[in-house]
C-alpha cells in the first residue's frame, strides 16, 4: 500500500508521495505513476510528485507528468510540495529544495497554504510576429488573443503543441487576454495533453511577456506587489526585477492547499 496526499494550487492538482524513509516509487515506475494520475482508475491528478531526502537541501522534488513521464519544472507543483513539506514537519516558513532545473527558494505563511516560489533567472526570450517562446523551467508558447474565455483550448492548444516544430519535444501552449490589471490565462499542458486549470510556469512566462507587451502597466503592478493572473482554477501573482529583456528575482505566488490523504495499491 502506498500512502498518498492530494494537493492543489489554483486548481492544478497533484498526487504527493513521501518517499524519504520508504521508496514507494522510483523514476522508472512510469506505468504505475500514469495509473495513479488517472482520474477514473487511480487517484487523479495533473501530475505526481515524490518528496525525497537530499543531503544539501531541505528536500528534493521529483515531478512526473500525468502520462507517467518525468517532467520539467512544475511551478504549482513546487509550491504544493513546499506546503506538503511543511505539513510533514520538514520545514517551517522558509526552505531550499532541489528540482530538475536546479535549486529553489520558497516561503510559506504560518497557515501553510500561501506559498511563494523563487524561479530561475531568464534572459532568453524569442519574440515572433504573433507569439512568444520562453522557458521558465518548462518551455512555453504564449499567444495573445481576444475573448480567451470562449476559446477551444484543447483543440487550438493541441494543434500548436503537436505541430511539426514542437511535436517531438512538446511545448506548453498559453492563451492570454489582458485585463484591466494583469491577464486571464488558459493553458494546454504537454504531458497532461489537455487544458489544466492553472500552470505555474505558464503564468510566470505570461507575466514576463506581459511586461514586454505592456511595460508601463507591468511596472505599476510590480510596484504594487506583483502582476495578477486569473487562471481557470484561481488567482496567482508574479513579481520580478527587469533589466531590458533580462528578468531576475522572479517569484511565483499563490495558494497551495491540502485536499485529502489516503492509501492505494498498484
Amino acid at each position: 500500500m502506498i500512502p498518498f496526499y492530494k494537493y492543489q494550487g489554483a486548481g492544478n492538482d497533484f498526487v504527493m508521495i513521501d518517499n524519504r524513509s520508504t521508496t514507494y516509487l522510483t523514476r522508472t515506475d512510469n506505468k504505475e505513476i500514469n495509473l495513479l494520475c488517472d482520474r477514473r482508475f487511480g487517484i487523479g491528478g495533473d501530475g505526481l510528485i515524490l518528496l525525497q531526502n537530499h543531503s544539501d537541501y531541505d528536500f528534493e522534488m521529483v515531478y512526473f507528468n500525468a502520462d507517467g513521464t518525468e517532467g520539467s519544472l512544475c511551478g504549482n507543483g513546487g509550491r504544493c510540495t513546499v506546503a506538503f513539506a511543511k505539513q510533514l514537519g520538514i520545514i517551517n516558513e522558509k526552505c531550499t529544495f532541489l528540482a530538475i532545473d536546479g535549486s529553489h527558494e520558497a516561503t510559506i505563511d504560518k497557515a501553510g497554504n500561501w506559498v511563494e516560489l523563487k524561479m530561475a533567472n531568464l534572459d532568453t526570450i524569442h519574440c515572433n510576429s504573433d507569439h512568444y517562446v520562453l522557458n521558465t523551467g518548462s518551455p512555453h508558447y504564449i499567444k495573445y488573443v481576444d475573448n480567451v474565455a470562449k476559446m477551444d483550448v484543447f483543440k487550438e492548444g493541441g494543434a500548436i503543441r503537436n505541430n511539426a516544430t514542437y511535436k517531438k519535444e512538446g511545448i506548453n501552449v498559453n492563451f492570454i487576454e489582458p485585463l484591466e490589471e494583469g491577464f486571464h490565462i488558459r493553458t494546454f499542458e504537454r504531458g497532461v495533453e489537455d487544458e489544466t486549470l492553472a500552470c505555474g510556469t505558464g503564468v510566470t512566462a505570461a507575466a514576463i511577456s506581459y511586461a514586454l507587451e505592456h511595460p508601463e502597466k507591468a511596472a505599476a503592478l510590480l510596484h504594487q506587489g506583483g502582476i495578477p493572473a486569473k487562471a481557470e482554477g484561481g488567482k496567482l501573482s508574479v513579481r520580478f526585477k527587469q533589466k531590458g529583456n533580462s528578468f531576475e528575482d522572479i517569484w511565483l505566488c499563490g495558494p497551495a492547499d491540502f485536499v485529502y490523504t489516503g492509501t492505494i495499491s498498484v
